[in-house]
């Protein structure tokens, strides 16, 4: 465990008073917004990578085209 000091507003401080362990509470909240975060930020570098490959993605899609409707003629 590491022990922080930090400040709130007062709005969010005096919310907190109603909380009855705190530190837990606060840890759970910091690490819902971590992951919310991190998702986010995998989000984006996926529709990165699928917006980088999109062109090569058709070209190889056209590729296998007459092999796919070959046997139906």
């Amino acid at each position: 465990m590491k022990r922080l000091n930090i400040t709130l507003p007062d709005e969010t401080a005096k919310k907190l008073e109603q909380i009855k362990n705190k530190s837990r509470f606060i840890a759970e909240a910091l690490n819902e917004k971590i992951e919310k975060e991190n998702k986010k930020q995998l989000e984006k570098l996926l529709i990165e990578g699928y917006s980088a490959s999109y062109k090569e993605d058709l070209e190889i899609q056209d590729s296998w085209q007459i092999a796919d409707t070959d046997h139906w003629q």
